[in-house]
């Protein structure tokens, strides 16, 4: 890293996060862990970072103790150094491009055993099936060219709300109690704009988008959505008027009635030149103005109208994918899709999380323990994003090398 670098790098985490680190020895353990994991090692959990970090078996050991109390232990808010990180690494994205949509989603974190917190077999994306694992609930905020993870909650079962022995072992706090994934994603989509962090559209797939409690929730706070439901949510279809006609119907029975003349192809990017999506990404999509029918005591007509999005991918045999989205209705149909599609470049950060910082590798077992490791990661990640997005133009090709995260010492 360059000179400019390394004073950016001392000025984020020395001042910037230090700041919320009230003593030395948890500035300078932060400092340490924060080192360990975005320097080379295959390992980035608090044992092979303490021996990365020194060189004699004595001064080690004083380190993994040290280290071991700082993540597990040591009373520092991650709120606070999140919403540092987050201030950050958007005042630099938005320099470029403006930060538009925040992206709800999980990922798991495999693991062996059944004392870390959290950790039980369940179904998660990241092995596309059920496994043993924990389930962190994000959110990423999001640029045309960006993606950024700033903020995580853990996903805790009731075998662990609501088991006494084990909420002890993990060191639960008394006002944790069990709560939905979507309910989760409230919770973050709450502080980010308490926090004032910028964004406009929250994006989420159907897992988050069927719940009404919650896309009710994102239009209180002022926000719009555009989110994949699952085929039995049922609509009415309204027609030029915005009157209802026919009875309300399941969005699969909707997809069932229309045929391919219905759809129309759109092409909303050029695919990446790293060799996962090469050429032009398009699709066939259906609008259709509605209003969702769900039993919460709300008449009809006080409902908000909404736009019916209904993909028919090539390939498949009828449509397979279902959206439903609060933009306006002056906004194109190709950048409704274009928002819409936001979402799946949320992996690529999981990824580089995990492959590159550690994401996944924490090893303790403890609820504090949990979200502190990840709260330096996503420090780094900021970092690291930042540093990116100030040596390379929006506009200009970069090969897979040029994407890998830029080592920060």
């Amino acid at each position: 890293m360059e000179g400019a670098g390394v004073g950016r790098l001392k000025q984020f985490f020395f001042d910037d996060i230090g700041k919320h680190l009230r003593r030395p020895e948890q500035r300078a353990s932060f400092a340490t862990y924060a080192y360990g994991l975005l320097t080379d090692g295959e390992r980035k959990s608090v044992e092979p970072i303490a021996s990365r970090a020194t060189g004699e078996e004595r001064e080690c050991q004083r380190m993994h103790d040290r280290l071991l109390h700082f993540v597990g232990d040591s009373p520092w808010s991650d709120r606070a150094v999140r919403r540092e990180a987050a201030a950050y690494v958007t005042s630099v994205l938005g320099a470029r491009e403006p930060v538009t949509t925040w992206i709800i989603d999980d990922t798991g974190f495999p693991k062996q055993g059944t004392h870390s917190v959290g950790v039980q077999r369940q179904y998660t994306g990241t092995l596309g099936k059920i496994g043993n694992c924990q389930i962190g609930v994000s959110l990423v905020v999001s640029t045309r060219t960006e993606h950024v993870p700033i903020d995580f909650a853990l996903y805790l079962p009731r075998t662990w709300t609501d088991d006494p022995a084990r909420r002890s072992e993990a060191r639960l706090p008394e006002d944790v109690v069990f709560k939905t994934k979507p309910e989760l994603a409230r919770d973050l989509i709450e502080r980010a704009v308490e926090d004032k962090v910028p964004g406009e559209i929250v994006l989420a797939d159907a897992a988050y988008g069927e719940s009404f409690h919650l896309r009710e929730r994102v239009r209180e706070l002022g926000l719009d959505y555009a989110v994949a439901i699952r085929s039995t949510t049922k609509a009415w279809l309204l027609d030029a008027a915005s009157r209802r006609r026919f009875e309300p119907l399941s969005v699969g029975e909707i997809a069932a009635c229309l045929d391919r003349s219905h759809f129309r192809r759109y092409t909303w990017r050029e695919g990446s030149r790293e060799g996962r999506t090469r050429g032009k990404l398009a699709s066939r999509f259906w609008f259709r103005r509605v209003k969702v029918a769900h039993d919460d005591g709300t008449a009809v007509a006080q409902r908000e109208p909404l736009w019916l999005a209904l993909e028919w991918p090539e390939g498949e045999p009828k449509p397979t994918k279902y959206f439903l989205t609060t933009l306006p209705r002056r906004m194109s149909k190709k950048n409704i899709i274009r928002t819409i599609k936001e979402r799946w470049r949320t992996e690529r950060a999981y990824e580089e999380m995990k492959g590159e910082l550690g994401l996944d590798h924490f090893e303790g077992r403890s609820f504090r323990g949990w979200h502190h490791h990840v709260s330096v990661v996503l420090c780094c990640y900021a970092f690291v994003v930042a540093e990116r997005v100030r040596h390379f133009s929006p506009s200009a090709g970069r090969s897979r090398r040029d994407r890998a995260l830029p080592r920060a010492a």
